[in-house]
């Protein structure tokens, strides 16, 4: 666990231009659960930060995150009109202290089509550490084309920032990239589980141990028959997770990930991101897909469980009611995207009466919000001639 006075989180974002979202600013809470349709910009609202923690990843920068979004007319947001930079500004204060940051990015393009730097700020208790472009950016239009947040020779004063940045962990674990035979061109950290089993594997053995049993432990209640779970390398020596499942064998039966159900690899991907003691935000895209609607119930409490031991924000999506009933979600840990034609508006569950009023009418909170971001006229979907 990180010194109290190094624990930080996000308490603010706002953004102009940024994919589904033409304008925004939202407070944001230790833990999110964010709700919309499809195509909302769920996806997308997380996105930022994993945009912040590209911006500040060793072998990232300014120029990678860019293209890695597949350039500036993807992300910029469609409603926008005279005033075309990008804008992301976000407010980071310490867990346990008055420590209160600000960073601060506007951004374009020239005419040859390269990202540029339009403003850049940082702030430390209402302090300027940086602000461009200065003098040295209009003798150089190049140092433009780097953010002071990504080069280590001037983020020094504010190097916690970018620390807490680069932490930043999104986890969406997709099964059939973890059972890929040839994991070889996976890229490392990977979301999506291609490099998951190596990640585990290369994890120092104490505190590997110790997490597989805490896996263990969740197995044998939410799959059947599975009595234990270890790491297993094969003959060229490449990892895998193997569990050991009740059978008329009186020793019983092994199988690989091969042989896991996509539920069953997905809880274990889930769990162990939660099990990471980064410093930055948890983002978690649909973590009860493939699950039993009695796991998903439980995900919350586990997720909190976690949450305390790592001390770290977790921001997550879902379209499932069932995550939703725990009552231990507030008001103003749910937050309803509602697109509309000047972009999609972020607003606090809390911030509706009428969710409110059905919640003292004994509704829970999933039965109440996801009806509200079903598509309209769903039911003629019912006809559609196929």
């Amino acid at each position: 666990m990180p010194a109290n006075s190094e624990r930080l989180k996000f308490s603010r974002l706002q953004l102009r231009n940024w994919k589904n979202f033409s304008a925004l600013d939202v407070d944001l809470q230790y833990r999110m659960f964010l709700v919309g349709p499809n195509a909302s910009g769920k996806s997308n609202f997380l996105d930022v930060f994993r945009f912040l923690r590209d911006l500040a990843s060793s072998g990232g920068g300014f120029q990678e995150a860019v293209r890695l979004r597949n350039g500036m007319t993807a992300i910029r947001c469609l409603a926008a009109r005279r005033k075309t930079d990008i804008e992301i500004h976000v407010e980071i204060r310490g867990v346990d202290d008055d420590a209160r940051w600000e960073y601060e990015l506007a951004f374009n393009q020239d005419n040859q089509r390269r990202p540029l730097v339009k403003k850049e700020r940082v702030l430390r208790d209402a302090e300027e550490l940086v602000c461009r472009p200065d003098e040295e950016d209009r003798k150089d239009r190049e140092r433009l084309t780097q953010t002071a947040l990504e080069q280590v020779n001037v983020n020094r004063p504010f190097r916690q920032v970018a620390t807490f940045f680069a932490s930043t962990q999104y986890s969406h674990v997709v099964p059939q990239f973890v059972r890929e035979p040839d994991r070889s061109v996976v890229p490392s950290n990977d979301p999506y589980g291609g490099d998951f089993l190596d990640r585990i594997a290369k994890t120092r053995e104490s505190i590997r141990t110790k997490r597989i049993r805490s896996l263990e432990n969740v197995l044998r209640v939410a799959v059947p028959q599975l009595e234990k779970i270890e790491l297993w390398h094969d003959k060229r020596g490449t990892p895998h997770l193997r569990g050991k499942y009740r059978h008329w064998r009186p020793q019983g039966a092994w199988q690989t990930e091969e042989q896991f159900s996509d539920g069953t690899l997905r809880l274990i991907g889930l769990l162990w991101a939660a099990m990471d003691r980064g410093k930055g935000p948890l983002l978690l895209e649909e973590p009860g897909l493939s699950l039993h609607p009695e796991i998903v119930c439980t995900l919350p409490q586990m997720l909190a469980r976690a949450q305390r031991r790592t001390g770290r924000q977790i921001f997550l999506t879902t379209h499932s009611p069932e995550l939703l009933r725990d009552e231990g979600i507030g008001l103003d840990e749910t937050f309803l995207l509602v697109p509309g034609p000047e972009g999609t508006d972020v607003t606090p569950a809390g911030s509706h009466q009428e969710v409110r009023d059905l919640l003292e009418g004994g509704l829970s909170l999933g039965d109440i919000v996801i009806p509200k971001t079903q598509p309209e006229h769903v039911q003629r979907l019912s006809v559609f001639d196929v």
